[in-house]
């Protein structure tokens, strides 16, 4: 997409995040796939800013997580934010909010079928929030994922089954151990097949995806499958009901205002000076 449907479609969204349209050269840069960059079609990637926005990400999740689910144990919180950041959830909602026609792709990747880009679509998010991030600070970004990311991923229901955060946590209750992963791909760059096997305890499992990620959701999975045949506490947990929208805007309100807010400086009284002594007369 180019022109002036490029600009429209890159406005709309800047609104939505709540940006300024003057940084849009500075969002454009988010867009931007490494396979374009090969093909000198651009002369950088958002492969950087994909590190910083995987951060900024996870930080504004499980901080939304904590306002949203006051009484969800650790573990539960755990859950719900590795399907939160997830390749697939975060692709879900790029492609909801109009990246796929913003992305800048080398022509190998973008002959690909749409679901083959996903994984391009879920970096392009990152980058977006790390550039957001800079350009607005992290309560542009807060109000973004808590609003378009997580709030919306909640509206479409379901259940949490990230497979690896499920293993880990049976694992290490059970075996008191983590589970191994190892990994391995192939393919080209822009078209690649990555594998991973898994290792718990005697049961071994394997599994494949577009990402490293996907790969190793797919053999935790398969791990859990086999478990459960010889297991019999390898099961769904009864989760926690989120806060009301209203007590959780309240509540982050109520936190950031406690951060913001000066302490009061202690008045500190001068002590009175005596009066002068009178000089004696003669």
């Amino acid at each position: 997409m180019a022109g002036e449907a490029r600009r429209q479609r890159m406005r709309a969204l800047l609104a939505t995040a709540g940006a300024p349209e003057s940084a849009r050269a500075a969002f454009e840069a988010a867009f931007v796939h490494e396979s374009a960059v090969k093909e000198r079609l651009a002369p950088s990637s958002n492969e950087r800013l994909e590190f910083l926005g995987d951060a900024v990400l996870g930080f504004s999740v499980a901080r939304s997580l904590f306002e949203r689910y006051p009484d969800a144990p650790e573990g539960e919180l755990a859950l719900r934010k590795s399907s939160l950041v997830s390749d697939a959830a975060l692709a879900t909602t790029a492609e909801r909010l109009g990246f796929e026609p913003l992305l800048v792709l080398g022509a190998g990747l973008a002959n690909l079928p749409a679901a083959r880009r996903r994984s391009a679509l879920a970096d392009a998010f990152e980058a977006f929030l790390a550039v957001l991030y800079r350009e607005c600070g992290q309560a542009a970004v807060d109000a973004f994922v808590s609003r378009e990311h997580v709030s919306a991923r909640e509206g479409l229901g379901g259940t949490i089954d990230d497979p690896k955060t499920i293993l880990q946590e049976w694992s290490q209750r059970r075996l008191a151990s983590l589970p191994a992963y190892s990994n391995r791909f192939e393919g080209p760059d822009h078209d690649r097949t990555f594998h991973a096997e898994v290792a718990v305890g005697d049961v071994r499992a394997g599994g494949s995806g577009r990402s490293k990620k996907d790969a190793e959701r797919a053999a935790a999975a398969a791990a859990l499958a086999t478990l459960a045949e010889r297991f019999d506490d390898v099961a769904p947990r009864t989760l926690s009901r989120a806060r009301p929208a209203a007590g959780a805007a309240a509540a982050a309100a109520e936190a950031g205002a406690a951060r913001t807010k000066k302490p009061a400086r202690k008045r500190v009284r001068k002590p009175s000076r005596a009066p002068a002594a009178k000089t004696a007369r003669s």
